[in-house]
């Protein structure tokens, strides 16, 4: 057995990883900043911001799409434009950012937690199913990390139920589940466009929708009650009465960077996905590990993470998932134990106690605090020796560690 670099031996990454920088840069685009900064048209359905949300429903299948400031208020809205507000409950998985939940507060509305699945780690359809009451109204299910909610599942359960779908798509640009891309099998698909997300722009977000009423109503809703695609100035029709609108708009800087990311989003995320498979072949192969599985009918497989999971009940005495981490890092692999907690433990978390529900939660919680460890989607651009190295480091590690 050789000894791990945690306790003095040789390391796997003999030297540190050049990892991709992320959000990807093009100087061709930094040259378009400086023309579009002179032109001082900047906001207000500026000519690149209509141009994304055309191409951005070209390229995902859908009719619509409406940009707005971040991947937050995408959600928030969606849920206004389908009618969900007070007194209503909203299915949300455990194992989400705190954003999810959130979004159905602002609206008045009470999340209502749902367990997760063990293998793809998204919403569960049958315990969502057991979560039903007669408030519920909605069910947000996302596609979290490396995999894809059960969307045929869902859709079948929401129908029969009369719930609304808004697919929370905040880590899952340019995924495909059954050659549909994710954010068109629901009412409307909501994707982050924050700095850390596959597409990136510091601060923006984007809702798609094959429905023309709540596209219209979305674009409302985000830009004051102008009618979606107005000229500043221009007089147009006002909003119902009674539809209370918000300013949150996004500007032509965003669209252009999206835009140039745009044009290689479909080639990256199928390098990522084939280096997720390559991985996740070898690292099945070792004892203790499992990696997270792929959308039960993903014909596309986007990642914003690579996510592993550790048994923790067969770690050597005194063994947790930390002292696994630990050991990898020392070994030169990039990998951290996720958010801190599921949802509604996480520390930005505030909402009371009275204001949401947890239908089940027993494998959320297992796997956040004892079996998850997640690496940058960075680490699915290396070339393939640096992903052996990725492998060999779990082999080392588990092989010291773990005990059948």
């Amino acid at each position: 057995m050789s000894k791990l670099a945690i306790d003095g031996g040789s390391k796997i990454f003999e030297n540190p990883v050049q990892l991709p920088k992320w959000p990807p840069v093009y100087p061709e685009t930094a040259e378009k900043m400086k023309e579009l900064y002179l032109s001082r048209n900047w906001s207000f359905y500026g000519p690149l911001e209509v141009l994304f949300n055309e191409k951005y429903a070209e390229y995902t299948g859908a009719k619509y799409c409406n940009m707005m400031a971040n991947g937050t208020v995408t959600l928030e809205l969606s849920l206004k434009a389908l009618g969900i507000g007070e007194g209503d409950e909203v299915l949300v998985p455990g194992e989400t950012w705190l954003a999810t939940g959130e979004a159905v507060v602002y609206r008045g509305a009470t999340p209502v937690v749902v367990d997760i699945e063990p293998d793809t780690l998204c919403m569960d359809p049958e315990k969502m199913e057991q979560a039903i009451t007669s408030k519920t109204k909605a069910v947000i299910p996302v596609h979290i990390f490396g995999s894809m909610a059960n969307m045929d599942r869902i859709m079948e359960i929401a129908k029969k139920h009369n719930l609304k779908v808004i697919e929370d798509c905040a880590h899952a640009h340019g995924g495909l589940w059954d050659g549909k891309h994710v954010g068109t099998l629901g009412d409307v698909g909501s994707f982050s466009f924050q700095q850390s997300k596959i597409l990136a722009s510091g601060e923006g977000g984007a809702c798609i929708t094959n429905d023309p009423e709540i596209s219209e109503a979305l674009g409302r809703l985000s830009h004051i009650g102008y009618q979606r695609g107005a000229k500043q100035g221009q007089k147009g029709t006002p909003p119902p009465m009674g539809m209370i609108c918000h300013n949150y708009r996004v500007t032509d800087f965003q669209a252009l960077i999206l835009l140039s990311q745009l044009e290689h989003l479909k080639a990256d995320t199928e390098l990522r996905a084939a280096n997720a498979e390559y991985l996740r072949k070898r690292l099945n192969a070792i004892p203790g590990i499992r990696v997270q599985a792929a959308g039960k009918r993903a014909t596309l497989q986007s990642y914003y993470m690579f996510v592993t999971m550790v048994d923790h009940t067969h770690l050597k005495e005194g063994r947790t998932r930390q002292d696994v981490i630990a050991a990898l890092q020392a070994e030169g692999v990039g990998v951290g134990s996720g958010w801190a907690g599921p949802m509604y433990r996480q520390p930005l978390w505030t909402v009371p106690e009275d204001q949401f529900r947890i239908a089940s939660n027993e494998v959320t919680e297992r796997i956040v605090y004892h079996e998850m460890m997640t690496s940058s989607l960075a680490w699915l651009m290396l070339p393939q020796a640096d992903l052996d190295k990725y492998c060999q480091a779990f082999e080392k590690v588990m092989e010291a560690y773990y005990q059948d």
